[in-house]
Parts: structure tokens; C-alpha cells; sequence
């Protein structure tokens, strides 16, 4: 999967949002820390730094959610993070009840809440819910 290709991917499923361009991903595909788990129709973004995960985005095309892709890519990412990371985190808006859902479900729990983190345009800010989870 491209840069462009994950931007896309990112642009269509975060229409409340300022998408993340194809060279920021791109930026974070350089990394070392950073890896990249994939479908045709979606992706996750993580990056591994001193034995923690952190869920920088995961985005799944509108046609295709609610369908087990999210869950998929979640397993996946988690299990290759567990080869050198013990705890995994990432942060979600807190009225992005599916998202929580499935968080929650890979077993995420609440570790802290972050007052209006999400700007929407036209709208209120968000809070940003923190989660965590063992890994292993």
C-alpha cells in the first residue's frame, strides 16, 4: 500500500476530520519504529519505541466497515507488536462510539481522558479517550 493509497483511504474515512496527507505518511514510513499493517481496504499505522505500541491511526474504506477489517488489522498489528513491545496504547474521540467498541473488544481499557483534543470543524472539540493494553 502507497502513501497515496493510505491517504485516500484516511481522506474517505475521516470526513469530521483533517485527513493525513500522503507525505505524512510517507514521513512515518521512514521510520524505523513505524510498520504498516494492510488490507486492500484498510490499514494501521503503528509505531514501537522502548517496549510500548502506539496506534498512530487506523483507517478502514466507509464501503467495508463493520465488516471485520478493523478487527483484523488490530490483530494483526498487535501481534507483530508483541515481538518487542509489552503494552500497546492509542487514543480515540470519545464519541467515536464503533471505534471504542472494537478497542475495547481487542481489550483496551480507559488509562486517562485528554479535555477537547479533536478539533471538528463547525463543531465543539472532542475529548480524546486514552486506552491501553497488554500485549503477549
Amino acid at each position: 500500500m502507497t502513501p497515496q493509497d493510505m491517504a485516500q483511504i484516511h481522506a474517505a474515512a475521516f470526513t469530521d476530520a483533517r485527513p493525513w496527507s500522503a507525505s505524512e505518511f510517507a514521513t512515518l514510513l521512514e521510520s524505523p519504529h513505524v510498520f504498516i499493517s494492510q488490507q486492500p481496504q484498510g490499514f494501521a499505522l503503528v509505531r514501537v519505541v522502548a517496549g510500548e505500541a502506539e496506534l498512530l491511526t487506523i483507517a478502514v474504506h466507509p464501503d467495508h466497515q463493520g465488516q471485520g477489517t478493523g478487527r483484523a488489522l488490530m490483530s494483526d498489528w498487535m501481534a507483530q507488536a508483541a515481538a518487542t513491545a509489552s503494552e500497546a496504547f492509542l487514543d480515540v474521540a470519545a464519541d467515536n462510539a464503533p471505534a471504542c467498541a472494537l478497542y475495547a473488544a481487542c481489550g483496551f481499557v480507559p488509562a486517562g481522558r485528554r479535555t477537547g483534543y479533536y478539533r471538528r470543524s463547525g463543531a465543539e472539540a472532542v475529548d480524546a479517550l486514552l486506552m491501553r493494553a497488554p500485549l503477549g
